[in-house]
């Protein structure tokens, strides 16, 4: 079978309704809306969430928190996953992306300091923590901050 070939299964796709198309259709001169009201009209119909009057449950519902518009969410990476990397090399946010170390690098890439390193790197990353920069420079390596 080829995909020019392709057909679908009798039954899973139904043609369009066409309304307004006279009456012997049983769908003509009103086009199934009924006689005159909110929603025999174009454009007529509640809005999304609209209760008929009734306070809506979006208003009814007590509000909490807020969000941070200025937050800046990191990609973190543990020193003890910089193990993967041969001797001396050079550890950048492109080079983990690439090897799938993480999916993106979002608003940087943080270097946390969780288990251990057993190899000299240089490490070129956005934040370091403490623990990451002192495991990073107990075994030779080096930290620069982008």
């Amino acid at each position: 079978m080829k995909l020019h070939e392709m057909k679908y299964t009798e039954g899973s796709r139904r043609d369009r309704f066409r309304v307004g198309r006279g009456v012997g259709s049983g769908n003509g001169k009103t086009s199934g809306r009924g006689q005159k009201g909110q929603n025999a009209r174009s454009g007529g119909g509640v809005s999304l969430g609209f209760e008929g009057g009734q306070t809506p449950l979006y208003r009814r519902l007590p509000k909490r928190g807020f969000t941070n518009f200025t937050r800046k969410e990191y990609a973190i990476v543990n020193v003890s996953t910089l193990n993967n990397f041969d001797e001396g090399t050079v550890v950048t946010p492109e080079l983990l992306v690439a090897t799938g170390i993480i999916k993106k690098t979002l608003d940087g890439v943080k270097i946390l300091g969780d288990g251990e390193l057993e190899k000299k790197l240089t490490v070129k990353a956005n934040k370091f923590s403490q623990s990451a920069q002192a495991a990073i420079e107990k075994v030779g390596g080096t930290v620069e901050v982008i």
